[in-house]
This record gives structure tokens, sequence and C-alpha cells, in this order.
């Protein structure tokens, strides 16, 4: 075995206690797989439009209505500034599209490059924009909660400032015209968990009702039509799946499978090679969000947002087609990375597995690539990680992942509480932050961060159990049930796609794409054959062992053959349970 299984985390059980809100479920094993997720009534498993909470609740919206009423009404031009990820991507779309469709005619975007202007509306941003007229807007999407000095830019460039972003706050909220962020201070909407994508699809609810409320008679899009992109960048964003986000994302699922996406999705989905008729939320986040990602990484989100954009079928695919070799190349320059900082950290006097948190850094490592090599590493260690790269102005830019119950922003803001200007700026998530940091300050910064993660680390957090939804019955391995789950998503995090655990005994097994391990398996209190893959282990495991395996069912489709197949994600020999 590649591990000692003493240090092995425990394989433990959801509490899955139904309530009686979920007896009219048909199917049991939903009734469990829901009950584990918190779920106390069918009710929470209605996805229609008609439940979702109200913009009204937004603080700041009606300001921003304001703002956006006259710049359209007024002609004024309009700067949609966005970030270079998918939610970025996905929210600069929808905004402009949505604005150019009520009627506005002067209605631009601009996407920082991540090495020339850094994150957010900043100041770098302001001088390459220029100089606004009177009454021209700026309307960040995706950032812009912690762009102060870059607001302060912006008026002092003639611009009037509207910020529509998902971040959480600092101790200081820029001086925009409006804020519109479920996140601030004083905000009563009840979608804390929004994406960027999710905040301006609020934002542009809002005006519409607004227009349509002041002319009953004035064309206006359907809202509806946008929920493709609102989809996207919401799994691709990795927030949580409470309700409201589930309904988002379910809803822009249906209209994809319908044959309603856009074209510049529908590209993407096609050179994914995925199955648009039936696409999930898994779908989007491993194959559409890392094409959409990969520019903003090593290019330039503008191809993303062409392709989000296009209106026909043909420039879609060639944008898309674009996409994808940029994400082939991003892929080959992570596998250098990454190879890097294993061979780094495995020289280091102390283990990681004796840290309480790990540093990376390189002087030819791409900043765009750092989050990916953080979230490995991550992984991998079970450790809180920061990879670092050279960035913009001189300064390096990292990239942060945390684990399970340690909240990564608090801990860099407890350093910046330490050590006043030992970082040049950060913001971030519980689970994922960015930072700025001088070169020379790096191992200042290491020691820190040590300090302060070691204060707040228990030993649950290091030592995560895995939960699983139980076992399936012999009868339940079978593709109506891979069908089952497949349907009644959408899944992903915080309503973790369903995983379980049993013991087998491995049938057959080869090694495909020199990386990868396709077995046939059989489970040991039961009589079904059926063929389960375990990506990224090129060894084969020991013929005549019985192995406890955790694992995914999943509904495979190989030319034209549909068949239930095992994603196992975790494997032990069954000696001692």
């Amino acid at each position: 075995m590649s591990r000692d299984e003493a240090a092995l985390p425990r394989i433990v059980e959801r509490d899955a206690a139904v309530q009686a809100g979920l007896a009219e479920l048909a199917s049991p094993l939903l009734q469990r797989l829901y009950a584990g997720r918190g779920v106390t009534d069918a009710d929470e498993l209605e996805y229609s439009l008609a439940r979702l909470p109200h913009y009204r609740d937004l603080h700041g919206i009606d300001t921003a209505c304001d703002l956006l009423e006259t710049a359209l009404i007024s002609g004024h031009r309009i700067l949609v500034v966005g970030d270079f990820d998918a939610d970025g991507a996905t929210s600069t779309a929808l905004v402009c599209d949505v604005l150019e469709a009520m009627g506005a005619g002067r209605v631009d975007h601009f996407v920082p490059h991540r090495a020339r202007h850094g994150y957010g509306l900043s100041p770098a941003v302001v001088e390459a924009v220029g100089h606004g007229d009177t009454g021209d807007l700026i309307v960040t999407v995706d950032n812009g909660i912690a762009s102060v000095s870059g607001v302060e830019a912006a008026h002092a460039a003639g611009w009037q400032v509207l910020v529509c972003d998902h971040h959480l706050p600092g101790d200081t909220l820029p001086a925009a015209e409006a804020i519109v962020n479920p996140n601030q201070p004083g905000c009563a909407f009840a979608g804390k968990t929004l994406a960027g994508v999710g905040v301006a699809f609020y934002l542009m609810a809002a005006l519409r009702a607004r227009l349509a409320e002041r002319d009953p008679n004035r064309a206006l899009p359907r809202m509806s039509d946008y929920l493709d992109l609102v989809a996207v960048g919401t799994v691709a964003d990795v927030v949580a799946l409470d309700h409201l986000n589930r309904t988002l994302v379910s809803q822009g699922l249906r209209r994809i499978r319908r044959g309603l996406a856009r074209p510049g999705i529908a590209a993407l989905i096609e050179v994914a090679g995925r199955d648009a008729t039936r696409l999930n939320a898994a779908d989007i986040g491993f194959a559409v969000g890392p094409r959409l990602n990969a520019a903003g990484r090593l290019e330039d989100m503008s191809i993303g947002i062409a392709c989000l954009r296009a209106t026909d079928g043909a420039s879609a695919r060639t944008l898309a087609s674009e996409l994808s070799a940029i994400n082939r190349q991003r892929q080959s320059v992570q596998r250098r990375m990454q190879e890097e900082a294993d061979t780094a950290l495995a020289a280091l006097d102390q283990p990681p597995a004796e840290r309480a948190a790990l540093v990376v850094y390189s002087d030819d490592w791409h900043e765009g690539i750092v989050g990916l090599i953080a979230s490995r590493l991550r992984e991998r260690h079970g450790r809180p990680v920061i990879a670092f790269a050279p960035g913009a102005h001189g300064l390096l830019k990292g990239s942060a992942r945390s684990i399970n119950g340690l909240h990564i922003r608090d801990v860099l803001a407890a350093i910046d509480a330490r050590h006043d200007g030992l970082m040049a700026q950060f913001g971030g998530h519980a689970q994922a932050a960015g930072l700025a940091l001088r070169p020379e300050a790096i191992g200042e910064f290491e020691k820190a961060l040590e300090s302060v993660v070691a204060e707040r680390l228990t030993p649950a957090m290091l030592s995560p159990d895995i939960v699983t939804d139980g076992a399936l019955a012999d009868e339940e391995l079978a593709l109506d049930t891979a069908r089952l789950l497949e349907s009644n998503g959408p899944w992903g995090a915080g309503f973790d796609e369903p995983l379980f655990h049993g013991v087998f005994e491995i049938v057959s097994q080869r090694i495909v794409g020199e990386k990868h391990l396709k077995l046939e398996v059989r489970p040991v209190a039961g009589s079904t054959v059926i063929e389960a893959m375990r990506f990224n282990h090129g060894e084969m495991l020991d013929a005549g062992t019985c192995y406890q395996l955790v694992y995914r069912l999943a509904v495979n489709v190989f030319r034209e053959r549909t068949t239930a197949n095992l994603i196992v994600i975790h494997h032990r020999s069954a000696k001692g349970g």
C-alpha cells in the first residue's frame, strides 16, 4: 500500500435521519441522500424561479438602479470591469448583453490583465481605461469591494462607480456611488453565498423591473434567457450550493439540456466532449469552467468573454477551440510547476506533515497557475497552502487554499493586524484567498503564517473524515440508480455529490492511459460485477485482496454503450474493516 494504514482517515457515514417532510419522495435512497445534506422538507427541492428571494432585500439596489437607469436614458458610457476567471467572464457577458438588450448604446467592458493590472478595479485599470465624461459609469462585476484606491482613482478620472460583487468586505468599503454585495454590512439579503454572476443577475433583474414599471410597453429581455451563464459562473466559482444557488444552477442546466444554451456555452460543451442533453454541474466544474479559466490564467479573458457573447455557432466554435488549446497549454505548465513544488517540499528540513501551513515559490512560475498548485498541495498534504509567483509591480502574487474549518481570509487578516504592512494587499473567502507581497518579505510572511495557523488548527482539521452516504445494496449498483443520482442534483460544493463505500473483490484490472486504473469489481456481499475507474492511480492493486472502496456511482457512455460505473476516490485494504 502507498500509505501507512494508521494514517488513513476514518470513513464515516452521514447522519441521515429522514424527516417526515421527505416521505413523499418515492425513492428511499433519495430520502437518505437529501436528509444527509440537511434537507427536511421536499419543498427545499423545488427549484422554481418564483421561490427566489426578492432583489429588494439587497442593500444599495435602489441606488444602483438609479445610476443604471440614468446612464441608459442619458446615453452615458457604461464600462463593465470584470474579473479574469469564469465567474468574472460570465458576469461581464451577462451585464453587457442585458444592458444592450435594454437599449444601452454605449456599453463596453474591460477585464484586467492578471500580470499588467492586478486584480479588480485598480488604479492601473483606471489609467488603462482613461477618463470618463460627466455621467459615465463604471460597473464592477465579481470584484470591487476591496477596490478602495481604485474607486478613488476612478472618481479622480471623472467616473461614477457602481460596485457589484460577492466577496467578503474588508474594514473599509470603497466610496462608490452604490455597492450591491450581499455580504456588505447591513445587507438583509438571504443569499450570502451568491457567486459574482448571481449578484450581477439580481442587479439586472432589479433594473429590468424598474424599467418595466416605468414603461410597461417597453421591449425588455427575459432574465431567464441568461441562466445558462449564471449556472456556468456559479458552478465554476465553487460557491456553496444552498437552495438559492441550486435553483439558479438547476434552471440554467435545464436551459442547456433543452438546447437553449447560448452559442458560446454550447460550443464549450461540444469541444469538451460533453453531451449537452445530459450536462450536469460536474461537467461544468471539470470541463467547461477550466476552459474559460485558462484564458484568464495564461492569456486574456477577452477571448472567453468573446466566446460567451458570440451570436453564431461558427464563431463560437472557433473561440471555444482556441480556449481548449489554451487549456492544454495550461495543463502542461501546471504539470511542470507541480513537479517543482513537490520537489521543493520534499527537500524541506521539516516535512509537510509536521508543519501547520505550506508556502511554495519559484521565480519562474506563472501567477495564473499558482492557485491550482495550492489546491493540489492542499489536497495531498491536508494543510493550508499558499503558492507564490512573480506578479505585477515587482510584487509576489500569492494564491491561498485552505482546509475545512480554517478561514484563510481571517488568517491573513490576523497576520495583517500583527505585521502591519507585511502584505501589500489581500482578500478572499474562507477557503481561498489572494495576496501580494514584497519578494524580500516572503521569509517573514512564512513564519507569520505558520504561527497564526498553528494557533487555529485542531486535530479534526488535520485528519478529516471521509464522509459517505453509506453503502449501496447489490441491486442498487445499476444504471437506473446512476441515472437517478444524475438527474436529482444539482450536486456540488456544500451539497456534495453522493459518495458511497463498500468492500469489493477485484475481478480484473489494467492500467489505461498510463496513469489510470480500470477495474471490474464485485461486492463481497453480492454478485453484481461492475466496472470501476481509479483516476490518477497508475499502480495495480494486490490480486486476491478485498478492498474497501469509496466511490461515486456514475453513468458512463462509451461508443454508444451506456453503463453504470464506479468512480473510486479512495481505496484501502479491507483487512480489519
